[in-house]
């Protein structure tokens, strides 16, 4: 079939999508349908045959203008229909500018910040031909002994949905055809941030309703937002392994959600099938991947080697291949491949860590960091101070800072905490550095140094945490102290007597009693990217009012684990009773609560109002709150809207976040807050498995954190 001009219709720019995927489609080979499906880890010489026989369809790590365009050029100009390769890569939290990992953008509690830092992350990595992202990651996780918390919002469902839209938003822009852009990928579908133990790739073993109501709102967000791609995850699924979940990938994915992108595996996770005992063969693995609806392999090679055999012996119907084919080349066309398979060469030098992505990293920071504890308070510091100590294996530390998953980061860049701190302070002061120890060392050899300069100063500033390779992907712990002697040059520090101030960087929640209840001002800055250094000293030194606030609990001690502020009553719920649900030997609460986070001002909540107080099932509710600021200074406030369904069909969590704005107020003002609870936040998924809103009771709250609730109400639904 020819278009204008006598192109093939798929090469006609003029034509509809769908029909220049079904001209392609209809000139395809078998062979040339399966690479679509397939996709390679870097380049290698030998792969240049198997691009210019159509049997490879995607690459993922490869970067640099110049070489994805020498392999594109293979792709488009050797190979008999000329079809363009796609070039992905985990662009997490930044490309060259590393910006906050996300979990520390979850604490900004600003959608529109995750949104900003994605778009600059895209146009960055997509000036080294990079065209698809492996994020963002949206699983919930309630464990932080799993690594891979770093990588996500959280705990809480609402706010990582919101985060989800963002990401996607950012990254994918408003025409992914456009310079910029790249395609998203949320990621992994499903539930594997509920690996059992917190232990990575582990199984999975949840209801449906848990399901429904906790894991899967995030990716449906995502799938709201036009996400282009999704990944299956490693982990077993109540027995079916996620990447051959017919269920989780076809029924809802695509039958319940309408998702018209394409599935992609997890690394060489079809192949792992064989290891969760559900294949006995690479052949066996192929087929009930993509029967289920895996479009594309990454890395496994299963597809390659065994699916063309697979349709020619009836196995797999060409129909259900050219139907993932579709999807793949779908993807390819909004990109604009077809028409712009190369990268501009030298652009990256114009986008690449610009004055205004460096500012962007600033402010992520800044609005990242939560002030956990501030006594006295000792916060903010006064740049004049004689003498400070800088103390931590993290205080003058670049690599650490950059966080997991930034591997495209150049330490080099990183302002570490002390290089903040040295250009904050006044030219009189004296500032004296000691590492203290190492990061996961047992040597004390430096504790003498440490005490000696505290003992000399004013004030110390302690950094201490984890180490960028001791969270993210197979990075699971079985504590979450401080690594190492770490805690014990805490205990030595404040055994000095010297006011002392710490900050943690750190890719989850820790259990740091202790701390807690012996340091007079803690900050949360977990890994802040390029530009921590700065922020962290914007803070310490009173030049930005922090207002971050936390999106997951920290717990006393890791025997609290699973910890999460949305749980669901028992019929025996915990009190001073013996025989309720807690552990004798604990507080019920945990350290720091879900939604936690001081300021250097003070906020007044006044004058709620529900209206109305009466609705149907089908009706909205406006929920307004007024909020003052008190205090001298500037600041920004989180305002945190929960809910609690008093008594339904099934048991319903004892609140649950349905709606938060970060606001900012000069010292006096005093604004309006408004919510609006509909269907998306009062609907949940009912005894018979169908997601509904319910007659009867609810009770609304607004606060400071989940646990500092400051205004109650309550409005009833009537059927």
């Amino acid at each position: 079939m020819k278009g204008t001009k006598g192109k093939p219709v798929y090469l006609d720019a003029s034509q509809p999508i769908d029909k220049r995927i079904e001209d392609l489609i209809s000139r395809m080979t078998l062979e040339e349908k399966v690479g679509q499906t397939v996709q390679y880890s870097t380049f290698q010489e030998k792969d240049e045959a198997l691009i210019r026989q159509g049997l490879i369809g995607s690459f993922l790590n490869v970067i640099g203008a110049e070489q994805t365009n020498k392999i594109q050029k293979i792709a488009v100009e050797q190979s008999r229909l000329g079809i363009p390769l796609i070039f992905g890569l985990d662009v997490i939290h930044g490309f060259k500018t590393i910006f906050p990992i996300p979990l520390g953008i979850a604490s900004s509690w600003e959608p529109d910040l995750a949104k900003q830092t994605a778009s600059v992350a895209a146009a960055e990595a997509s000036s080294e031909g990079v065209r698809w992202t492996f994020a963002p990651m949206v699983d919930i996780a309630r464990d932080p002994r799993w690594g891979r918390i770093a990588e996500g919002a959280g705990e809480d469902p609402y706010l990582g949905s919101a985060m989800a839209r963002s990401y996607v938003e950012g990254f994918q822009g408003n025409d992914l055809s456009k310079h910029g852009t790249l395609v998203a990928c949320a990621k992994h579908y499903v539930a594997y941030g509920g690996a059992e133990g917190g232990r990575d790739y582990n199984t999975v073993d949840v209801s449906e309703r848990t399901l429904r109501d906790v894991y899967l709102p995030p990716f449906e967000a995502a799938v709201k937002a036009g996400v282009g791609t999704i990944m299956s995850a490693f982990n077993d699924l109540g027995g079916v392994p996620a990447s051959c979940n017919s269920f989780t990938l076809t029924t809802i994915l695509r039958g319940e959600w309408g998702f018209e992108g394409f599935v992609v595996s997890d690394w060489n996770s079809i192949r792992e099938l064989i290891n969760h005992g559900v294949a006995a063969t690479p052949s066996e693995a192929a087929k009930k991947a993509f029967e289920a609806g895996v479009d594309m392999d990454m890395v496994g090679g299963v597809y390659q080697t065994c699916l063309v055999q697979l349709v020619k012996d009836g196995e797999v119907s060409e129909k259900t291949l050219d139907a993932a084919v579709r999807r793949v080349l779908r993807i390819k066309f909004k990109l604009g491949l077809f028409e712009h398979p190369y990268v501009e060469l030298g652009m990256s030098s114009k986008v690449i860590k610009r004055k205004e992505h460096v500012a962007l990293a600033l402010e992520a920071a800044r609005k990242s960091i939560v002030l956990l504890k501030n006594k006295e308070p000792i916060l903010p510091l006064k740049k004049d101070v004689k003498t400070i100590a800088v103390i931590g294996p993290l205080a003058d530390n670049q690599p650490d800072l950059l966080g997991c998953w930034s591997f495209t980061g150049e330490p080099e860049d990183v302002v570490t905490i002390l290089d903040g701190i040295k250009r904050k302070v006044s030219m009189k002061t004296r500032i004296l550095y000691s590492k203290g120890c190492e990061l996961e060392g047992t040597a004390k050899t430096e504790f003498e140094d440490a005490t000696k300069k505290a003992k000399e100063a004013d004030v110390a500033i302690l950094v201490v945490g984890e180490g960028r390779f001791i969270t993210g992907e197979a990075s699971s712990r079985s504590t979450l102290d401080l690594p190492g002697v770490q805690d014990e040059l805490v205990k030595t520090v404040f055994e000095t007597g010297v006011p002392l101030v710490l900050v943690l960087v750190n890719g989850r929640p820790l259990s740091i009693s202790w701390v807690a209840e012996h340091v007079p001002a803690i900050l949360e800055a977990w890994h802040p990217g390029i530009q921590g250094g700065n922020a962290v000293a914007d803070i310490l030194f009173g030049d930005y009012n922090p207002a971050g606030r936390l999106p997951v609990t920290f717990p006393r001690t890791v025997g609290q684990v699973p910890i999460y502020y949305n749980y669901k009553n028992t019929g025996r719920p915990a009190s001073s009773e013996r025989w309720t649900s807690k552990y004798i030997d604990l507080p019920v609460t945990p350290l720091f609560p879900f939604g936690h986070g001081l300021s250097y001002t003070n906020f007044e909540y006044s004058n709620l109002r529900i209206v109305p107080d009466r609705i149907k099932v089908n009706g909205k509710v406006k929920v307004t709150v007024d909020i003052q600021n008190v205090g001298a200074r500037k600041g920004d406030e989180v305002v945190q809207l929960y809910i609690r369904d008093v008594v339904a069909s099934v048991t319903r969590p004892v609140k649950e976040l349905k709606g938060f704005k970060r606001i900012t107020l000069e010292p006096g003002e005093k604004r309006s807050v408004e919510f609006t609870l509909g269907l998306e936040e009062l609907a949940f998924t009912n005894i018979d498995m169908k997601r509904v809103i319910e007659p009867g009771a609810i009770e609304v709250m607004v606060g400071k954190s989940s646990e500092d609730i400051q205004l109650k109400g309550k409005f009833e639904i009537i059927a």
